[in-house]
């Protein structure tokens, strides 16, 4: 901390999170409590996991995207598998195509509650909400362990489909979790939506306006807040979201109390794939048989996919030159992208808002430095 002027200050801010100790903070310059800038300082847990991707097959790149958003492990491996197919010309069974709708909705409605509970805790409530949110996340986490044998880092899918096949009696887990959990967001927002501490501290703070938002390159739940209707499900409809009958959620003022509201909401959507994935999924095959996972060598060309992750979007660039490892390989992150815009909500607000403000915006370090 230092004294530049009088009544200027300028301040290391954080971290304010367990899994930012040493690999995240902020600059903060102020004039008594009020933001004159802000600086976040990240790089420090830079992994090259883009080199090294180049100096693997492409098979052995796939544990390697579990670990960008590590909360978000399956929707990670759909990103990557997409471009690969895309580049290599790999057809996904319909059975496959079902089960990676319903494990990426599922990563969306863990994602979002778990961030709820910590937006919640960035405000300075006590636990609660995060260890409620939490017992939805585990019931999730519990059915992608039975699936694919981990709970986090699952490695599960595969060019041209998915590893293994989910058996019935996980369909009907899934199908018990995905009826109980309408009942969980109705007592969530129960307790939260209309608290006016909640209020107080969201509405009006962090404003994120529209046409800034779509210049800088936000995507996911905070452009959607500030009113841009934008969701790759709908836009590329990649895998089979023409299938499904959902609406996309927008918010009136861009400010943190919206980007809370479009979590909430969206998981809500998230249900409705759910249940008609669940009513509707085929029997048959999970894997192309002409798809040659080891060894693949894609013809010389290059392609990019991507996603519509929980945080945003989420897209691979790959060159192949006909060798079984790629040429290159590029990861667009949405954490990173979306941080860009950190100071510019920042400014003029309270000290005390900046962590909220933070939080809103939903990062993971692993997917900002990469």
């Amino acid at each position: 901390m230092s004294q530049v002027a009088e009544d200027i200050m300028e301040i290391s801010m954080g971290p304010q999170h367990p899994s930012t100790h040493g690999v995240f903070r902020m600059d903060v310059r102020l004039e008594g409590e009020r933001v004159l800038r802000l600086k976040p300082v990240f790089g420090y847990l830079h992994r090259n996991h883009e080199k090294i991707a180049e100096n693997a097959s492409y098979l052995a790149a796939i544990p390697y995207t579990d670990r960008l958003d590590y909360l978000c492990s399956m929707t990670n491996n759909w990103g990557y598998a997409l471009a690969v197919e895309k580049l290599a010309g790999l057809a996904v069974p319909e059975r496959a195509e079902y089960i990676r709708v319903i494990v990426a909705e599922l990563t969306r409605l863990q994602n979002h509650a778990g961030m709820v509970g910590f937006l919640l805790q960035d405000m300075g409530a006590s636990g609660t909400p995060l260890m409620y949110a939490f017992t939805q996340r585990e019931k999730v986490l519990d059915l992608f362990e039975e699936l694919s044998g981990a709970r986090m880092m699952c490695n599960y899918m595969r060019f041209g489909g998915v590893r293994v096949d989910c058996s019935p009696e996980w369909l009907r887990q899934t199908a018990a979790l995905v009826a109980a959990f309408g009942g969980f967001l109705d007592e969530f927002e129960q307790l939260l939506t209309g608290n006016e501490i909640l209020m107080a501290r969201t509405q009006g703070v962090g404003v994120l306006p529209q046409e800034l938002a779509i210049n800088a390159g936000v995507t996911g739940p905070g452009l959607r807040a500030s009113g841009v209707n934008y969701d790759l499900r709908k836009v590329d409809r990649y895998g089979i979201y023409e299938r499904f009958q959902f609406r996309v959620p927008l918010g009136e003022h861009g400010d943190v109390f919206d980007r809370y509201m479009m979590r909430v909401l969206e998981m809500r959507e998230s249900v409705k794939i759910l249940e008609q994935a669940l009513r509707d999924i085929p029997s048959g095959p999970v894997m192309d048989p002409k798809a040659k996972v080891r060894g693949l060598r894609p013809k010389v060309g290059e392609a990019y996919a991507r996603i519509e992750s929980p945080k945003g979007e989420l897209g691979f660039y790959l060159i192949s030159d006909g060798t079984p490892n790629p040429y290159r390989y590029r990861v667009r992150p949405p954490s990173l992208i979306n941080l860009t815009v950190l100071e510019d909500m920042c400014l003029g607000q309270n000290i005390a808002d900046v962590v909220v403000i933070l939080g809103s915006i939903d990062i993971v370090m692993g997917e900002v430095d990469r």
